[in-house]
């Protein structure tokens, strides 16, 4: 997983991994979730690929749009 930027300095979020269809997000609490298109839908996840590389918005957005959008609680 990559360290997740935190431009913004008060994320949640600390690591991810992008995959052809799914992001896996790692939170600051320790607690890992995968979301991929069946999940969330491919728009959503797209969107949070071009967040997590940009390093800023990607909580924010999964808070928003993709909260109870993971298919599978991975920690």
């Amino acid at each position: 997983m990559k360290p997740y930027k935190n431009l913004g300095k008060d994320s949640g979020v600390a690591f991810y991994e992008i995959e052809n269809n799914s992001i896996t997000v790692q939170f600051t609490t320790g607690a890992t979730y995968l979301y991929n298109y069946q999940s969330a839908g491919q728009q959503h996840i797209e969107q949070m690929k071009i967040l997590a590389i940009a390093g800023r918005g990607l909580n924010s957005y999964i808070k928003k749009h993709a909260n109870k959008g993971y298919a599978k609680k991975l920690r």
